[in-house]
């Protein structure tokens, strides 16, 4: 029962993900140690407590919702990543497909007075014009999707900044409030915020994201759709020759990638709870924690609904860490410790299956030994 039991993927991603926590949780307190051993054990609580750090639950329920605000674009990012994965392709382009979604929903809000549903059917498809050009690129032109994936990151970040200084505040480099401007564009709350102390900023997001990471893992496991993008995603050749359009699927693959994460775009800038920066020299890391959230949930679109909530919990929980003891980067600090560790959930699963092939080897040999001595009396 035990060996059934570890061999069962979701079981050993589930492990593999507790164990990749614990050791960044660990190297991370080593660190703190290091730099101020007084407050170690109390910072690296604090990351952890996030929402609990508040001693009032109204102020607690508040904090849970803005993290769960968070999550929402989060799980978008790492459903991104997850479905060109699961066909092969690794969408390190998710991050400029984010920016684009965000830059779509801002500008429709502000510019021309859109209401919430065009913005996020905007920003769905500023993400997906991005992600054809990636998958058109790869199936015509062989070019690598990671090249075309950074590149077209940088190039959207800075068209972003010159698109969004037109509806920016006159004495900041933030965007204008939505509150305030366009508040036609804000996502409906649908009573959601008065289960977290009138928390206006939960809104329909929230279940939105968990749906659509509901609907991809229908899409990949129970579809025929699904079942060839696979097939494509594991031999190119061997679905070109099964009469599957290989091309066609490559494209579609980060078409749909590439709008999973414009639409993420949309379901945090469209709450109001940040503006855009139009000074901005670096993309969000909303996308690259995406990458980490895929794979921290062992690459099941279920699993990783509670890996993009847990990246997004330590890394609000990181701003409650002491800054009379340790500067204000160290909460990224800890955060990027364990977000490097999630790279490692394939590698820990390999080696717990080689070491279960190994042990079943090795009662094979003694069963066969007692067989051929049993037999020799």
């Amino acid at each position: 029962m035990k060996k059934n039991l570890l061999k069962n993927p979701a079981v050993q991603s589930l492990i593999a993900s507790l164990l990749c926590i614990f050791l960044g949780l660990l190297i991370g307190y080593i660190v703190l140690l290091f730099i101020n051993p007084a407050g170690a054990w109390d910072s690296i609580v604090e990351v952890v407590k996030n929402f609990m750090h508040s001693p009032r639950p109204e102020r607690q329920l508040r904090s849970l919702g803005t993290t769960l605000v968070r999550t929402a674009p989060l799980l978008m990012c790492a459903l991104s990543v997850l479905f060109a994965y699961k066909v092969g392709l690794f969408n390190i382009g998710v991050a400029g497909q984010y920016v684009a979604g965000v830059c779509a929903a801002l500008y429709a809000a502000l510019a021309w007075g859109w209401g919430w549903l065009p913005c996020m059917l905007f920003a769905l498809a500023a993400g997906a014009v991005l992600g054809t050009l990636v998958g058109l690129l790869k199936a015509y032109c062989n070019v690598n999707e990671v090249i075309s994936g950074i590149m077209l990151n940088w190039i959207t970040l800075y068209t972003t900044n010159m698109l969004l200084s037109k509806v920016k505040e006159v004495a900041s480099p933030y965007t204008l409030h939505l509150t305030s401007n366009a508040p036609q564009a804000l996502l409906p709350t649908l009573g959601l915020g008065r289960f977290f102390s009138d928390n206006q900023y939960v809104t329909i997001a929230v279940p939105l994201a968990i749906l659509f990471a509901i609907g991809v893992n229908i899409v990949l496991d129970r579809t025929r759709f699904g079942y060839e993008l696979k097939a494509t995603g594991n031999n190119r050749n061997a679905a070109k020759y099964c009469g599957m359009a290989e091309k066609r699927n490559i494209i579609l693959t980060l078409v749909i990638a590439g709008a999973l994460a414009g639409l993420g775009g949309s379901m945090l800038y469209l709450t109001d709870l940040e503006q855009w920066s139009v000074t901005a020299t670096s993309v969000p890391g909303m996308g690259f924690n995406g990458i980490a959230a895929t794979f921290l949930g062992g690459l099941n679109p279920i699993g990783t609904i509670f890996a993009s909530y847990f990246i997004q919990h330590i890394t609000d929980g990181g701003t409650n860490v002491d800054l009379t003891m340790y500067c204000a980067q160290i909460s990224d600090l800890i955060s990027a410790i364990i977000i490097y560790l999630c790279g490692f959930v394939l590698f820990i699963k390999q080696s717990m299956n080689k070491r279960i092939a190994k042990n079943e080897e090795l009662r094979l040999q003694k069963a066969r030994l007692a067989a051929e001595e049993g037999g020799t009396k």
